[in-house]
Formats: structure tokens, C-alpha cells, sequence
């Protein structure tokens, strides 16, 4: 492992395996500890300068979780983003943020609609600085607030437990492509106007064709790693 990761704050209020998981998975869906990277507990435990029995605790989670996976005699890997994968991921949240787009678009406050239009100034600036880094973190905060908008908690709750797992995505969608960030600017702005406008089946139809259009960038990176 080539970098590092950040030692482990102690007066957390959090109990220290909770911190250590989270830390691991924050590692893994950013792509800090790489797909097919051994996650070695020693190095790991000295690193975030903790005792092994959190390290050990927080992998064995995250293999429940399918971030990680067990190599009989070998040892813990970062699980790969597979083909596989990335469709079952895809083929559920283009359903469920349909859903959530449609309900939003009926349910929207003012000050959400607010916040949409200014993640669209910011994601502008972004892309025009090229801050993929920021541009991840703004498409997961755009995201979020038409979740939010739903006003629908069980959808809600699915989403976010999910979250983890299209966040891999997201990272590898924003970062293969970069030709691709205009694309994401426009279909985001489409989007946010359709849900301004209360057009809820519109909504609904732009916000999956969005999914598909990221689903179909994700396919063609992965294939072109795996080549």
C-alpha cells in the first residue's frame, strides 16, 4: 500500500471500531485502498494508529457489506468493481431515483429548490476548475436533497443504504471520463428544472435516462480496465 491513512482521532464520540469501520469504508468507496488491494491488519492498525482487534472487526463488517472479500489462506482484498456489479446497481437505483425524482418533484420545498439551482452554480464552477474531487461531493449532495424531497422515509432509508455502493460508481463515472462532465452539468440542470416545474413524470423519465447515461460511461471504464 503506497498511501497512507490518517491516524485515528481518540476523543471521537464514537466507539472506536465504529471509527475505524468508517474510516476503512470512506478509504474504499474514494478508492484510497484500491480494488484487489490486501488490506494487510498490521499496517492498517498502524496507520490509523489504533490496536488490531478494531482493524480486524471493521473487515470483517465490511465483507458483510460487500466492500471486502475473504481469500481463503490469503488473506482480506478490496472487492473489485466487476460488470456484474455495476448493472445490479444501475438496474436498482434508476427504479428507486425515478421514484424519488417523480415524488420530489410534487413534494419540493422552496428552499430545496433553492439549494438545487445553487449545486448547479457550484457544480459549474467545479467542472470549469476541474475539481473532480469537489464535483463528487456536490453530485452527492444533489442527489441527497431530491432523496430528501421525496418526503418518503422508507425510499429514503433504501437510498441511503445504498449509498455506499453507488458511490463507488459515482467516483469511477466522474473520474474515467472527464469528457463526459459537461454531459452530467446539463442533465443535472434538465433535471432541476423539471422538478421546479412540478412535472413529475418528466422528472421521473430525465432523472433514469441520467442513471443510464451514467450506468453506460461506468461499463465502457470498467471494460476498458478490464481489457
Amino acid at each position: 500500500m503506497t498511501r497512507k491513512l490518517n491516524t485515528i482521532k481518540l476523543d471521537n464520540y464514537k466507539p472506536l471500531r465504529e471509527v475505524v469501520f468508517e474510516a476503512l469504508r470512506e478509504a474504499i468507496i474514494t478508492g484510497d485502498l484500491k480494488p484487489g488491494e490486501r488490506l494487510m491488519e498490521l499496517q492498517l492498525a498502524e496507520e490509523m494508529g489504533v490496536s488490531r482487534t478494531p482493524v480486524r472487526e471493521a473487515i470483517r463488517k465490511l465483507e458483510l457489506e460487500g466492500l471486502v472479500v475473504m481469500v481463503p489462506r490469503k488473506g482480506a482484498y478490496v472487492a473489485g468493481l466487476s460488470l456484474k456489479d455495476a448493472a445490479e446497481v444501475f438496474e436498482i437505483r434508476g427504479s428507486l431515483e425515478g421514484l424519488a425524482a417523480s415524488l420530489a418533484a410534487e413534494r419540493i420545498t422552496e428552499e430545496e429548490m433553492e439549494e438545487l439551482e445553487r449545486l448547479l452554480v457550484q457544480t459549474k464552477e467545479c467542472i470549469k476548475k476541474k475539481d473532480v474531487e469537489t464535483l463528487v461531493e456536490k453530485d452527492l449532495e444533489f442527489h441527497d436533497i431530491i432523496y430528501n424531497a421525496s418526503r418518503n422515509s422508507k425510499l429514503i432509508s433504501i437510498l441511503y443504504n445504498l449509498r455506499e455502493q453507488f458511490h463507488r460508481f459515482r467516483i469511477t463515472s466522474l473520474t474515467g471520463n472527464p469528457e463526459r462532465l459537461k454531459d452530467i452539468f446539463e442533465e443535472h440542470e434538465r433535471i432541476v428544472e423539471a422538478i421546479c416545474s412540478r412535472n413529475s413524470e418528466l422528472a421521473k423519465e430525465l432523472i433514469q435516462e441520467h442513471i443510464e447515461n451514467v450506468e453506460s460511461n461506468i461499463m465502457h471504464t470498467l471494460k476498458e480496465r478490464t481489457d
